[in-house]
């Protein structure tokens, strides 16, 4: 009998699933179309966690922004409300990811450079100046100090005069995939894990507008993982979260509609479609089984996307905009609740002011020029779509049931397995990429032999010693023993079991700043040394 031309030498998708030339109804044997989809809004979400998605708003125009000091990025923020950015997203720099000031040796070189320089209460005031904090919805990248960043917020809005039950946004907070593939993490996993849940409970109390966690599955894709392991490691690790939630006393309805997650957009839009789809299907059933979540926000897999800055190159920078337009296709057609679009520079600089617009615009045009917000979920029933989150859903199930056999996320961190697997697989890519078997335009097919000049936007290195006689003043200005005290009582929670982010806060209030904190915790917690598997 011949061989059943839709499946000879078939092409495959970034997680290795085959793709086959032709799909079928035969595709989805034994597929039920009830249990696989049910209606947009409705449990197990694979179709949209809401009944009308894009037909009665379009998703949240969050652009990622944040360079030099809180003022310039302030000016980068009102330049994008004013083109129509529908929430801000704060990058932050490195010594601020890191929990430390711009005047510690350590941050030599890196202040400003790749986000905004914050390190007291005095720099988000002037982030957020003019910007009022009880109208737009604030995500901020930050994670080890999370709960900093956020109780430096919530000041500013109360300094504002808005009441902190009327903030809205998220932080990040995702501390696991730092330790998995970023690598800007502090303390320890356990009391790293700790301040997250001291975060979910104090923004219930508190703040309870608040997305407390954005679970990022972005990062891993950037460090190499494919769509299967980015889905499979992000639930792992949201899988984690909610255990130690549930594990403080909490009951998972109590904060599960607050988690929200953050996945990358890749130019493969089918299986890109198809991992939004699967992932969505996935958690519903795993926080129905396996928590017993009962309110049907608890079980809704909501999600920010970023398009693929690992996709993005410095050869040809302008064909980055043709990427980038496929990748957001990708992230609307899948279902996103915000998106980022990146700026067709970045990967030579931090973008400059045409291309963050540019950016911007792309996402404009897909939200007002074209139908995809007609409908929702346009790929339901689709042969192939379904074929491939049915195949998506499986790989991404047989490695989070490896993630269980090593006793769960954390375990398997610390063996250093989720690491040595991404790795694997960006090695894998180079090397499709290196041989030519994997087409990259620009930079292994359809090359100039010469690029065109190009201008990149730089950041003043002055800005350190700027910063560093702000905070000579701010530590002059303030009242020292009031800091000493707070400090004090910061120390004395961290080494106890009561919330931590209430003498964080008002250490916080007394000027104390950012490294301060850290160094506090860092005192109590010690700091965290990665294994390397060899």
């Amino acid at each position: 009998m011949a061989a059943d031309p839709r499946h000879t030498d078939p092409r495959r998708t970034e997680s290795g699933l085959p793709i086959a030339p032709v799909y079928g109804p035969e595709d989805l044997e034994g597929w039920d179309a009830r249990a696989g989809l049910g209606r947009p809004g409705e449990y197990p979400f694979t179709r949209g966690v809401y009944p009308t998605m894009y037909t009665g708003r379009p998703w949240t125009m969050r652009q990622y922004a944040g360079f030099g000091t809180a003022a310039e990025s302030n000016a980068r923020y009102r330049q994008l409300i004013a083109h129509g950015t529908t929430g801000l997203s704060v990058a932050f720099d490195l010594p601020t990811q890191m929990g430390y000031d711009s005047d510690a040796p350590i941050a030599a070189g890196e202040v400003g450079k790749v986000g905004v320089a914050i390190d007291s209460v005095e720099d988000m005031d002037i982030l957020f100046g003019g910007i009022p904090l009880g109208e737009v919805s604030t995500s901020m990248t930050i994670n080890a100090p999370a709960a900093l960043l956020l109780l430096l917020y919530q000041l500013v809005g109360e300094a504002q005069g808005v009441a902190p039950g009327r903030l809205s946004g998220t932080v990040q907070n995702d501390v696991l995939k730092e330790y998995i593939a970023r690598g800007t993490y502090i303390f320890p996993p356990k009391p790293s894990l700790r301040l997250v849940a001291d975060v979910f409970r104090y923004c219930r109390a508190e703040i309870p507008r608040w997305n407390t966690i954005s679970i990022s599955g972005y990062h891993m894709a950037e460090a190499g993982a494919d769509p299967a392991q980015e889905i499979a490691f992000t639930l792992a690790n949201g899988i984690e979260y909610v255990r130690t939630a549930v594990a403080t006393g909490m009951d998972v309805d109590d904060f599960a509609p607050r988690l929200s997650f953050f996945f990358v957009s890749r130019t493969t839009l089918l299986e890109e479609v198809a991992k939004f789809r699967a992932a969505r299907r996935i958690w519903a059933r795993v926080m129905r089984e396996e928590f017993g979540a009962q309110n049907p926000k608890s079980q809704m897999l909501r999600f920010h996307t970023q398009t693929a800055g690992v996709q993005l190159t410095a050869q040809q920078p302008e064909v980055n905009l043709v990427r980038v337009s496929v990748q957001a296709l990708a992230a609307v057609l899948g279902g996103t609740q915000s998106l980022h679009t990146n700026s067709y520079d970045e990967a030579i600089a931090l973008p400059t002011e045409k291309a963050a617009r540019l950016a911007l615009r792309t996402q404009q045009v897909l939200a007002y020029e074209t139908d995809v917000t007609a409908t929702v979920d346009p790929f339901a029933g689709s042969y192939a779509v379904e074929s491939m989150t049915d195949g998506l859903e499986a790989a991404a199930l047989g490695l989070m049931a490896r993630v269980e056999e090593s006793g769960g996320a954390v375990a398997a961190i610390e063996r250093g397995w989720q690491k040595g697997e991404i790795e694997r697989t960006a090695y894998r890519i180079q090397q499709e990429t290196d041989s030519g078997e994997r087409t990259v335009v620009g930079v292994n097919r359809f090359r100039l032999d010469a690029e065109e000049p190009y201008q990149p936007l730089r950041v003043d290195p002055a800005i350190e010693a700027r910063q560093a006689e702000r905070l000579a003043g701010l530590r002059a200005r303030r009242d020292g023993p009031a800091v000493d005290r707070a400090l004090t009582a910061l120390r004395r929670a961290a080494s106890g079991s009561d919330n931590v982010l209430y003498p964080m806060r008002e250490a916080l209030a007394a000027r104390a700043t950012v490294g301060e904190v850290c160094d506090a915790l860092r005192e109590i917690w010690g700091t965290y040394a990665p294994v390397e598997r060899f």
